[in-house]
């Protein structure tokens, strides 16, 4: 893994970002933009599935924040890629790092899983297996943004 996480550190991309200002500001800025649409589209629904704005029709609010949310994961995936090549060995040897990589696999997949029990029609889950969900959910996505800032502050 060693060797791997090394050539990965030596590419011609890894070395271009590390020494070039304005390319690794640009994807460390595709990061937080990913990020932002990420958390900011699934946080609501997070909050309808623990039971606030009873009123407003789970169908609409997912028709809107699904997308944005799914565009925020795959800038914030591919710019997080990106990032990682530049000081591979360092990030994967961090623990605040691995409980990010940890909590947004874990988010991720709770996502899947409820959009491939109800999708669109959330409504049909029992309003415990949604609360229950939208908690995980919320402890992972909040969780990874707290892992992600302790990265800069634990060695990475």
């Amino acid at each position: 893994m060693e060797g791997l996480l090394t050539g990965l550190a030596s590419s011609d991309l890894a070395t271009a970002l590390r020494f070039s200002r304005w390319s690794y500001a640009a994807v460390n800025t595709g990061h937080v933009l990913g990020i932002a649409l990420l958390v900011g589209g699934i946080l609501p629904l997070d909050l309808r599935m623990l039971g606030l704005w009873p009123r407003v029709e789970a169908a609409a609010l997912i028709r809107v924040l699904i997308p944005m949310a799914t565009a925020g994961l795959v800038l914030a995936g591919l710019s997080g890629v990106l990032l990682f090549a530049v000081r591979p060995l360092d990030y994967a040897a961090n623990p605040a790092f691995l409980a990010k990589i940890g909590l947004v696999s874990v988010g991720a997949a709770s996502a899947l899983c409820a959009h491939w029990l109800w999708g669109r029609r959330l409504e049909r889950a029992s309003a415990s297996a949604k609360a229950r969900l939208g908690a995980v959910s919320m402890l992972c996505w909040v969780g990874a943004l707290v892992a992600g800032r302790m990265i800069a502050f634990t060695g990475g």
